[in-house]
């Protein structure tokens, strides 16, 4: 899903790679219990804000009826 956000909602490719990247570290530690350095979670926070920030901003310009029910 991750790789398809460049296409649908214009996200930054170097950004895709980024999550991409932090997405397999969190599948290898769930499979295998290692932990993940507090460095690398405080990245994957930064990034899923900025994330969460841009996909806000996408869908007010390009589905903002999607987002009205927020606003009652």
């Amino acid at each position: 899903m991750i790789q398809s956000l460049p296409k649908t909602m214009g996200l930054d490719r170097q950004l895709m790679i980024v999550l991409d990247a932090l997405r397999k570290q969190r599948n290898v530690a769930d499979y295998s219990g290692d932990l993940i350095a507090d460095n690398t979670v405080a990245e994957c926070i930064n990034h899923a804000e900025q994330l969460w920030t841009g996909l806000h901003i996408w869908l007010n310009g390009t589905y903002p009826d999607l987002l009205e029910h927020r606003k009652r």
